[in-house]
């Protein structure tokens, strides 16, 4: 079913944004990239609903046969009779936990590259306005207006505490890092320092420092966290947090879901089994409607939840792990009746 949906799915977003990849002028190669990144990118994200619709066609395939009520009717309990399925969900969570974990995340960097490229390239990606942000324990920053590619930043503050105490305070119109010597320009330079009781001012038209960041890491992409293996998205979160970054709530949902999307794929293929083990009148097509109905309500819950902890200040961990708190209670409830 995945390998049926690659060419269907390559062909349909192909159809919807090849009139921007030729206006914008995208490389044949940088295209052949981007889609096989796509497929890697919405494989990984698509797979425990793939396996249950697999599910579902097959199991209800073995009962409009009458081959289940055969194999329990010769004494084998259902629990046996399930044990293939959640052998053949462990190999399957096993690569998508694989891919999320190391592939997904070079995809999922190729991908937005090339979207942001060719396909929205007046969309801001990063927040440039009114950027504060806490650099390390002693140290923080504010920049008015930063625009990421020329890396310069207006109306730049910077400054330093120790034991909760200001010692000094930059002040400059403009600042720019020098890739050269990996430093920083400050234009109309003023320094106020604060030493026993006094206070001390340091003026210059213009002054390099080196100061300990990088413009780009001040404000990541906001895709940032989908590009990072799980070891470096562990260090980029801690990072951020420390800053202060208002993005916490969607890097957090993305390091969550790497785990709770293979424990979806065991719930999934329960689910798929005790709906689709029992011989209906409708034969496949019903199965497979209340098993699309059952996934279109899974996506539902996933994608309400996910935002919601992305844009306000909802738990990440309750909003990833609810749907398959729920669906995992629905999936007991099935297997119950299934059994009977």
């Amino acid at each position: 079913m995945l390998l049926l949906f690659i060419p269907i799915g390559i062909t349909v977003d192909l159809a919807e944004k090849v009139g921007k990849i030729l206006e914008n002028e995208a490389p044949f190669g940088e295209v052949s990239a981007y889609y096989l990144d796509f497929t890697v990118y919405f494989a990984t994200l698509l797979f425990p609903l793939f396996l249950f619709l697999s599910v579902i066609w097959f199991t209800s395939k073995l009962a409009n046969n009458t081959e289940i009520v055969a194999f329990l009717s010769s004494g084998v309990s259902f629990s046996r009779f399930l044990r293939p399925y959640l052998i053949g969900a462990t190999i399957v969570a096993s690569l998508a936990l694989f891919l999320g974990m190391y592939l997904s995340p070079i995809a999922s960097q190729g991908f937005n590259e090339f979207k942001f490229k060719y396909l929205k390239k007046n969309k801001r990606i990063q927040k440039t306005k009114d950027v504060y942000t806490q650099v390390n324990d002693n140290d923080y920053i504010y920049i008015s207006n930063f625009m990421p590619k020329q890396k310069v930043g207006r109306n730049f503050t910077y400054e330093h505490f120790e034991n909760n105490e200001l010692k000094y305070k930059i002040f400059a119109d403009n600042i720019r890092y020098i890739e050269e010597d990996s430093t920083y320009r400050l234009t109309t330079y003023f320094k106020r320092t604060f030493k026993n009781g006094k206070e001390y001012i340091e003026k210059a038209r213009r002054k390099n420092m080196d100061l300990p960041f990088e413009l780009e890491d001040l404000t990541p992409v906001e895709y940032a966290a989908e590009t990072k293996p799980y070891g470096e998205l562990l260090d980029f979160i801690a990072a951020e947090k420390r800053r202060g970054s208002p993005n916490i709530g969607r890097y957090e949902v993305v390091k969550l879901r790497k785990w709770s999307l293979p424990v979806s794929i065991y719930i999934l293929t329960i689910i798929a089994v005790a709906v689709s083990s029992v011989k209906r009148r409708g034969g496949m097509g019903a199965n497979l409607a209340v098993g699309i109905a059952i996934a279109m309500i899974y996506v539902f819950f996933d994608k309400i939840f996910g935002v919601m902890a992305e844009q306000s200040n909802f738990e990440p961990i309750v909003a990833v792990w609810f749907p398959n708190l729920v669906f995992g209670i629905l999936a007991i409830y099935l297997l119950r009746n299934a059994k009977r």
